[in-house]
């Protein structure tokens, strides 16, 4: 029942990662569909929402159940990338969208396998940046300004997210081994930019 629940969750978390997406793959100005790209994680921060990329960063602190919750929700956040791509492509807005997709699509799969895993773990350092602002900042300003400064820092550098990324490879019918394996890498950077954080916060507070 429990993993029900984590996945239903989850793939609704892939569906705001999603409209994230959308609207930026909707603009032409890159700094403007950044800034617009956060309500995916706003949305998913304020109803307590499971993605991968934000939870995997507290899996050193937690016990084995947390854990072996996490393949759940990234198979979640899968579907929910999945399931509104899909939707989309049968809109009118739906060429559109795979357009401008399939050129991020080619520019991430004619990189290389270790530059998309270092660029995911630099990504994953932003998001823990947000998700930890988001929890712990007393101010209430500060909180959103997290969110805001963590998502927006990451998309204009480039950085992988392997969540926003399954929305883009699937918007664009983009999918292939190659494109798994991809996506597996940026997974396995995720979590280890996630972790970065944590891990050397630790080790500065051991006296």
């Amino acid at each position: 029942m429990k993993t029900g629940r984590v996945f239903l969750s989850a793939l609704l978390a892939g569906v705001c990662i999603g409209l994230g997406g959308t609207v930026f793959l909707s603009l032409e100005n890159r700094t403007v569909g950044a800034v617009l790209f956060t309500v995916g994680l706003f949305v998913i921060c304020t109803m307590g929402l499971h993605l991968f990329t934000g939870k995997v960063c507290y899996v050193l602190e937690r016990d084995a159940a947390y854990a072996l919750d996490l393949p759940v929700i990234w198979l979640g956040n899968l579907a929910g990338t999945g399931l509104l791509a899909l939707l989309e492509r049968c809109t009118r807005i739906g060429p559109a969208l795979a357009e401008k997709a399939a050129g991020l699509c080619e520019t991430k799969l004619g990189d290389g396998l270790g530059s998309i895993f270092l660029l995911a773990v630099f990504c994953n350092m932003m998001i823990y940046i947000a998700v930890e602002g988001f929890n712990q900042n007393p101010h209430e300003l500060g909180k959103y300004l997290a969110l805001f400064f963590g998502v927006v820092v990451f998309i204009l550098c480039g950085y992988e997210h392997c969540v926003a990324n399954m929305y883009y490879f699937s918007v664009a019918g983009a999918w292939s081994g190659k494109a798994l394996l991809y996506l597996l890498v940026m997974t396995l950077g995720n979590a280890a930019g996630g972790v970065v954080f944590p891990v050397l916060r630790r080790c500065l507070a051991e006296p």
